[in-house]
């Protein structure tokens, strides 16, 4: 009888961490997040660090929160932030890993996925306001800061 228990103890005892840690087994501790952008070649940067140049996929941590600018010259940054969301595979923690694996995901990131998983950046041309004839789009522009040479054609009111 003694020897069933103890049998049991290490059988429990060695299987914890493989019934431990559902997500972060499942999923991992890391995400392929996909950068695009138009104009394409726009510098990618997240957390301040330089992943590169759009397109790119690049695995990210899923156990923090990420701030993401993609950079192209002659255009304005595109800045983003990827947020964290509980994954579904936590409930398989609660069947099967309990208090300590919903610890070990939560430790590891496992617990969370990044939201958005893609970046499709369209990008916007500095400086200047156009009538867009191809999709009857108007972009407007407003600065802080009007060279004086540039020639007034309206006001705006408020209604």
């Amino acid at each position: 009888m003694k020897k069933t228990v103890l049998a049991s103890l290490c059988l429990l005892v060695g299987l914890g961490p493989v019934l431990s840690g559902c997500a972060t087994i499942i999923d991992g501790t890391k995400q392929k997040v996909s950068f695009s952008s138009n104009p394409s070649h726009a510098e990618i940067i997240v957390d301040g660090k330089v992943l590169g140049t759009t397109p790119l996929t690049q695995d990210l941590s899923k156990k923090t929160e990420h701030s993401v600018t993609l950079n192209l010259s002659g255009y304005h940054p595109y800045e983003v932030k990827l947020t964290k969301k509980v994954n579904s595979w936590v409930w398989g923690n609660l069947v099967f890993g309990g208090l300590i694996g919903l610890g070990v995901d939560a430790l590891t990131g496992g617990l969370y996925e990044l939201t958005p998983s893609q970046i499709n950046a369209d990008l916007k041309v500095k400086g200047y306001s156009s009538n867009s004839v191809v999709d009857k789009t108007l972009y407007v522009t407003v600065t802080l800061h009007p060279d004086s040479s540039w020639k007034k054609i309206g006001n705006l009111e408020s209604l």
